[in-house]
């Protein structure tokens, strides 16, 4: 069976295009191109894979060997919620709560830190409860900033602010892009007004998040450079400004490394590290799930970004996954240690880790470009050792045995 990368090469030499033509066309540079179709990294977004089709002129499906076709998972096909979203971020913030009447600011506080506990812990059903969720939700934050002064309208401004974040993280992994885009920059226009580092750390790394799974990795390092030199902590900040502070350096990494701004992507980096040793401990404030784990998790994210399988591998050996983190964070570092197992061509480990992954997050997977990579590669040469268990998988996520 043929890897994306390979496709990739197939379908541009096909074109007669260069790997350097290739990258300028999508963002990206020669070397991105040469690592994606030697396979030394993936590529784990859909919204990669699309450019690439649009500039090769050729389907998903060729990309893929269509693994993606054909799929109901929200991939290839608008998730249910997403119109009602749409037309709710379509309108001006002025025009928002416009037919709702008086709103507790306590009442929304509560309403959004709900929502959020459900994305960040429901293993069953979280995309369809808080998709059906949001549109109201932004109609009743408007409200609430609407009515209120003094001291409520910060709390009614941050829930607000961290309101947009939600929609940004859904709206990213049921594959909308630009809509993810639109609540990520509303919300930094929030932040701004406010005129609060903390907030505008908070806002800057959910934009920068949006701009790296677009494939915009440059213009992610450098929004999250200036900001990063904008809102210094110091010794007197809170631990909330210093959390905010330390995960956007953490995602500003993962931008460089793609950028192929190795140095770059290890100074930010060990930023985050210092960062954590002033809070000391695992925290999820502004839903960054920023702490000592995660920056230890995103060392092993950033030595696999790099092509070094097996040195990622043996660095997520010493990681001991906290519990009380996220759930997406947790499922997300899980697929990276899948996918180098992968890449290392160790099938049972790669089957174990999916059997992990299913038990602990079955509709993260689902959502996944890379599990369903994985598990098709797989079916191609599975054997009698895990057979069984990785027809489960397969079975779950749709895709025949």
């Amino acid at each position: 069976m043929f890897t994306i990368g390979q496709r990739v090469k197939y379908q541009r030499e096909r074109r007669g295009m260069s790997q350097k033509g290739l990258g300028e066309l999508i963002g990206k540079s020669e070397n991105w191109v040469f690592k994606v179709e030697h396979d030394q990294i993936p590529i784990d977004r859909i919204s990669v894979l699309v450019q690439l089709s649009r500039v090769l002129r050729c389907s998903i499906e060729d990309l893929t060997g269509g693994f993606l076709s054909g799929v109901s998972t929200g991939l290839d096909t608008e998730h249910e919620h997403v119109p009602a979203i749409r037309s709710a971020l379509a309108l001006p913030s002025s025009l928002l709560p416009s037919n709702v009447g008086s709103v507790s600011v306590q009442d929304f506080k509560e309403s959004v830190d709900d929502a959020w506990t459900v994305y960040e812990t429901q293993s069953k059903g979280r995309y369809q409860d808080v998709g059906s969720r949001l549109p109201q939700l932004l109609r009743v934050g408007h409200a609430a900033l609407r009515d209120t002064s003094g001291d409520e309208e910060q709390v009614a401004l941050r829930q607000l602010i961290s309101l947009y974040g939600l929609h940004q993280i859904w709206l990213r992994r049921v594959g909308e892009p630009t809509l993810a885009r639109i609540a990520a920059d509303r919300g930094l226009a929030l932040a701004d007004s406010a005129g609060d580092p903390a907030l505008m750390a908070a806002a800057a790394w959910n934009l920068s998040c949006v701009l790296t799974s677009a494939g915009e990795v440059h213009d992610s390092v450098e929004l999250a450079r200036q900001t990063i030199a904008s809102c210094t902590p110091n010794d007197n900040s809170s631990v909330e400004h210093w959390s905010a502070y330390g995960a956007l350096h953490l995602q500003a990494a993962v931008a460089a490394v793609r950028a192929t701004k190795g140095p770059v992507a290890w100074d930010l980096y060990h930023g985050a590290k210092a960062a954590a040793q002033r809070v000391g401990a695992d925290r999820n404030h502004w839903h960054t799930s920023f702490g000592p784990t995660n920056v230890a998790m995103h060392e092993v994210h950033l030595t696999a970004e790099e092509g070094n399988a097996s040195e990622a591998l043996r660095l997520a050996d010493t990681v001991e996954i906290n519990p009380e983190l996220p759930l997406e964070r947790r499922t997300r570092y899980l697929i990276e240690v899948m996918n180098c197992n992968r890449i290392q061509r160790d099938d049972y480990a790669t089957v174990h880790v999916l059997g992990k992954l299913r038990e602990q997050s079955p509709e993260e997977i689902v959502f996944s470009p890379l599990v369903r990579e994985a598990v098709t590669d797989l079916l191609k040469r599975e054997k009698p050792l895990f057979r069984d268990d990785l027809r489960k998988v397969a079975a779950h996520i749709g895709i025949a045995a």
